[in-house]
């Protein structure tokens, strides 16, 4: 009789764990949908989930950053973004594939709009999908989205923020030291040869640049600009000159914030291996945390030659579509020390999740690149919470007073002496302030007009025969 006892002890313990501990990557029930139907049968439910249907997508722009909105058939909607500065149409031309489906069915959805996403901005349509599925799934079950993913590994979540840039090595430490004094434990400089582009012998080749559109500037749509050149082929070269006047800047800010703070750097230029790798190395006796994205992450081979050739640590990944699209194979031939994915672009949170599971079967770290709206930076910290090997998320958005004010149902301010707490709220866990959202927003798209013109599919979308 004891015994019995002690059986029906432990079964009715395991019942009332509902989803505690249980991963939806991990079951092998044929949809995200029945997983979750599964796990949560004794969670209080917000709404009916398997009568759960999709009505509509819509848009709004904030930041630069496409906010999508899905609508249902019962009480609640779901948000996403679309990777900053990416087009939004890239989340209205996959409305027609998922009307009429259940949200909660993740996994079916992704399967179905995944095709097409692609790599850097292009992938920020189904990103934001996936993500605003995941939060009407939390909301019709009533859980945060980072228990969907299996739970969580911390209660906060580390956060790097960006620092806005100067000539001056002194004014620029001293913003990275107010970065420090406001409770950040983990900073990134941009730092690259548009600092010393006017310093007489620093650079080779740089006038030829300078005098094309679009000069030495790295942000512009001018084709055959040196912006819209890959990195090996301007054939720019930093001299012995010019490496001493950027090693300067770090001298100086690690002078002013010590060696405790790890310390990123980004934007370095456009130039190949052999100038990445003399940077690298001169770097070496500032113990930087890592330097980003020196090439493109597509050569992947060149990119081992760099990290073999410096003990300063190297990271790539904010422009990679998903854990096969590029990820799997820096891993595999262990050509970065850590990985840098964009949840808003990679695939969305359960991708993002995935890519870091992957990177730490291989002995490597994962921090997550994100300059997009509030929304989609809580679903990145449900994303972090989630996945073991996660190191820091980037908050951008540091300076714009009002980027707090975006969202409602969470603790102000978002950032709290360098971390985010992980919402408990049911999905992502919070709400967009609506008001606010209209003040800032892009008023030639407006706040998430009627969008019927992207209702109907107009190609046949299978990718066989």
């Amino acid at each position: 009789m004891k015994d019995k006892k002690k059986g029906n002890s432990r079964r009715n313990f395991l019942k009332n764990m509902g989803i505690g501990g249980l991963s939806m990557a991990g079951m092998s029930m044929p949809f995200i949908g029945d997983q979750v139907a599964y796990a949560t049968q004794n969670v209080k439910r917000n709404s009916s989930p398997s009568d759960l249907k999709i009505t509509d997508l819509r848009v709004t722009r904030v930041l630069r950053t496409p906010i999508i909105r899905i609508y249902t058939n019962q009480d609640i909607v779901g948000h996403g973004d679309v990777r900053d500065i990416g087009d939004y149409r890239y989340a209205l031309m996959l409305k027609s594939r998922i009307l009429g489906e259940n949200p909660c069915n993740v996994e079916k959805l992704f399967k179905l709009i995944s095709q097409f996403g692609h790599h850097g901005r292009q992938g920020g349509g189904v990103s934001g999908v996936e993500t605003a599925l995941w939060d009407l799934a939390g909301k019709a079950y009533g859980v945060p989205v980072y228990q969907l993913l299996g739970g969580k590994y911390r209660d906060k979540v580390r956060i790097y923020c960006d620092t806005t840039m100067s000539q001056d090595p002194q004014e620029y430490a001293r913003r990275m030291q107010e970065r420090v004094d406001a409770g950040y434990t983990s900073l990134k400089m941009d730092i690259g040869i548009n600092l010393i582009e006017d310093v007489e012998g620093a650079l080779v080749n740089a006038e030829f640049w300078k005098n094309q559109p679009g000069g030495l500037s790295g942000w512009n749509s001018i084709p055959g600009s040196y912006a819209n050149t890959e990195h090996p082929f301007t054939r720019v070269q930093v001299t012995e000159k010019g490496i001493d006047k950027l090693m300067e800047y770090i001298d100086v800010m690690r002078s002013k914030i010590g060696y405790e703070i790890p310390m990123g750097t980004d934007h370095w230029g456009h130039f190949g291996v052999n100038e990445a790798i003399k940077l690298a190395r001169a770097a070496e006796p500032y113990n930087l945390a890592y330097m980003e994205d020196l090439i493109p992450w597509t050569y992947t081979d060149q990119w081992r030659k760099i990290t073999e050739s410096t003990t300063t640590p190297t990271q790539t990944g904010e422009d990679i579509y998903m854990l096969n699209g590029g990820f799997k194979e820096l891993i595999d031939k262990q050509a970065v020390n850590v990985i840098h994915p964009d949840p808003v672009g990679c695939g969305g949170l359960l991708e993002t999740k995935k890519i870091g599971d992957y990177a730490q079967q291989h002995g490597i770290p994962m921090q997550l690149h994100h300059a997009s709206s509030p929304v989609s930076f809580f679903g990145a910290v449900h994303a972090a919470a989630a996945t073991e090997n996660f190191l820091w998320l980037e908050h951008h958005f540091v300076d714009t007073p009002w980027y707090d004010d975006l969202v409602t149902g969470i603790e102000k301010p978002i950032v709290q002496d360098g971390y985010v707490p992980v919402p408990e709220k049911p999905g992502i866990g919070v709400e967009l302030n609506e008001e606010v959202v209209k003040e800032h927003m892009d008023p030639e798209i407006g706040f998430f007009e009627p969008t019927p013109e992207w209702d109907e599919s107009q190609s046949w979308d299978r990718l066989w025969s």
